[in-house]
């Protein structure tokens, strides 16, 4: 039996963009908390929670997009033409908000408002414009002889919008949680305030997806309803479910820790498993397989040597950066 190196790919694809959406993910989310915290000394702890590690977490999403043109050259070249324009807006935010970010601890008191500003803005556009890719990637591309053949604007729609807008929740949720976890007195109450009722929006928002996407989409209809799909996707709006309980009484608790954020983050993994289950084979919605869209045997084996040597090592650093960095920050403390 041959080794399906599409498969093995696939699965690293998307380990990548899993890991990606965690940890920048949270990083984002404190940006998105920005106005709604207005003490300056709670907005630097805020940032110095994620300064010993946050551009590292962008090192998933370089991952992602470097194995996505290595293994599915065509699914690279469709993706790209189609989401052109919302992924230099994210771009355009993540550089945004990194100048942000480093600016704002070196700025004097005029002008400090002013980064506080762009970090936050950076925030939103950046996590908005990967919700709307989101969506312009669930409703699918226009594929004509191996090329995109869609419009400029064919991903903006009003499912893409709503799904940048389920993103922004999904993020804020992450960077509450987060802070919970490493926060302590006065913040931290603030992001348990600020967590219960994101929480029910993520809720909703997952409800509205997971109701939209199948009217919109018979194919994905189709494949919900069929063995041995839909046993496998019984469980999650259960799962879900419980989530979303768990986190509100672990946030309703004096001393809160860990719980609310691993709860978050098991929350945000049930929604990427459904939408894997939803698109599962296509890499290129609605009908391009991961089969079809691969790269010749002899490449994805060359790159999958170099991709199992350099995972270890992301893996590892990362670990251990979190490890040196964990525990609370406390205010004073942090990123100079």
């Amino acid at each position: 039996m041959g080794i399906d190196l599409p498969l093995i790919w696939a699965i690293i694809i998307g380990f990548g963009l899993m890991m990606y959406v965690i940890m920048d993910g949270f990083d984002l989310g404190i940006g998105i908390l920005f106005p709604f915290v207005s003490n300056r000394e709670d907005r630097d702890t805020m940032v110095n929670t994620v300064a010993p590690v946050w551009d590292g977490n962008e090192t998933w999403l370089v991952l992602g997009g470097a194995a996505l043109f290595a293994a599915f050259p065509l699914a690279y070249s469709v993706i790209l033409s189609a989401l052109y324009l919302p992924l230099v807006l994210m771009l355009v935010g993540l550089i945004w908000r990194g100048v942000a970010f480093e600016f704002r601890f070196k700025a004097d008191e005029a002008h400090k408002s002013f980064w506080d500003k762009a970090f936050a803005w950076g925030s939103y556009v950046a996590a908005f414009s990967q919700g709307v890719a989101l969506g312009a990637f669930i409703n699918g591309f226009e594929v004509t002889n191996g090329a995109y053949s869609g419009g400029l604007f064919d991903w903006l729609t009003p499912f893409s919008l709503f799904t940048g807008l389920g993103l922004l929740v999904s993020y804020a949720l992450l960077g509450s949680t987060w802070l919970v976890m490493k926060t302590e007195g006065t913040l931290q109450r603030r992001m348990k305030e600020l967590a219960r009722p994101v929480t029910l929006a993520l809720l909703a928002v997952i409800i509205i997806v997971s109701l939209w996407t199948p009217f919109a989409h018979t194919a994905v209809a189709d494949r919900w309803f069929a063995l041995p799909n839909m046993i496998f996707f019984a469980p999650v709006p259960i799962l879900v479910l419980l989530a979303t309980y768990a986190i509100v009484r672990s946030l309703q608790r004096e001393t809160t820790h860990a719980g609310p954020f691993v709860l978050a983050l098991f929350m945000l993994f049930m929604g990427y498993s459904g939408l894997a289950i939803s698109l599962w084979p296509n890499i290129i919605p609605p009908s391009v397989s991961i089969w079809d869209a691969a790269a010749p045997p002899q490449s994805m084996g060359f790159t999958l040597v170099g991709a199992l040597f350099i995972i270890p090592f992301i893996l590892a650093y990362t670990a251990w950066s979190y490890y040196v960095f964990r525990g609370k920050v406390k205010p004073g403390e942090g990123y100079h």
